[in-house]
């Protein structure tokens, strides 16, 4: 059979029994289905419905940018909320299983694999999935290993943590109170490395901000404004509720090029995955 018209076939299969393969995945990873509230919760993180859309970047082999980008968009989001690496790895074991249940139960049930074929979707397939373990690790200990780098000079020199993501993109998570001190340092690093790294889009995420004045939102907001004119687009996520509403009751506002997520990962999905 052509290869295409078997991943085609496959993809409808495993669509048309979805609901069957979510309760039998779910079965395969008993630690994982006992979390799933609670990392959806905690890190924005759908395991179901983002299982599925590994599923499809598998089977179809011509897809490696994207699952490139999808194991880096995870590894960031674990790493970022310092989620329990043998979860996933459980996971996505779970899934390597459950798939090839449901491909046998294809085999049975719809058209029979000749042995050419299905010697080709196994290496396809496992390759596939060991390929995005090893880009998510590496993924997950480039980012880990850079927000801990980052935060130790935070608390030694109260640096500004820009990390890149993509050779245009990085990320600012800001993590504890900031103060005015804090944002004049902001201030010139962002702009340097604005100029440095190139960077046309920073992802500045402030779930992890405890405590920030009044004084501190205007600084902010002229820092957004340094960004746009040097031609670097600043996205916002994590705003607090508490912010927010001083941000109302003070009249400010973002322009309209600032675009605000509630969460990273949001952000993450939105210019990581094309």
């Amino acid at each position: 059979m052509d290869e295409a018209l078997l991943d085609h076939k496959l993809k409808e299969y495993l669509q048309a029994h979805k609901q069957n393969f979510e309760e039998y995945l779910l079965n395969q990873a008993v630690n994982v289905r006992e979390k799933i509230d609670d990392i959806l919760k905690v890190g924005d993180i759908d395991l179901i419905n983002n299982a599925h859309n590994l599923i499809h970047l598998i089977i179809d082999g011509n897809e490696q940018d994207k699952l490139s980008a999808f194991s880096r968009q995870e590894g960031i989001a674990w790493a970022t909320f310092s989620l329990t690496l043998s979860f996933k790895l459980e996971w996505i074991q779970a899934i390597r299983r459950t798939m090839w249940a449901f491909i046998q139960k294809y085999s049975n049930e719809v058209q029979l694999i000749a042995i050419d074929d299905f010697f080709e979707l196994e290496k396809q397939i496992n390759n596939q999935i060991d390929y995005f373990l090893n880009e998510f690790f590496i993924n997950y200990s480039t980012y880990k290993d850079a927000l801990i780098s980052s935060q130790r000079k935070e608390v030694e020199a109260l640096s500004v943590p820009i990390i890149p993501i993509t050779p245009i993109i990085c990320i600012l998570p800001l993590i504890g109170s900031v103060d005015t001190y804090r944002t004049n340092i902001m201030e010139g690093k962002i702009l340097n490395e604005i100029g440095r790294l190139h960077i046309q889009t920073l992802i500045m995420d402030l779930s992890g901000i405890s405590k920030m004045e009044i004084e501190v939102i205007d600084h902010l907001m002229k820092i957004i404004y340094g960004t746009s004119m040097m031609g670097c687009d600043t996205v916002i996520t994590g705003l607090r509720p508490d912010v927010v509403r001083q941000m109302i009751q003070l009249g400010i506002k973002f322009d309209q090029e600032t675009k605000t997520y509630a969460t990273l990962q949001q952000a993450l999905n939105q210019y990581l995955i094309k």
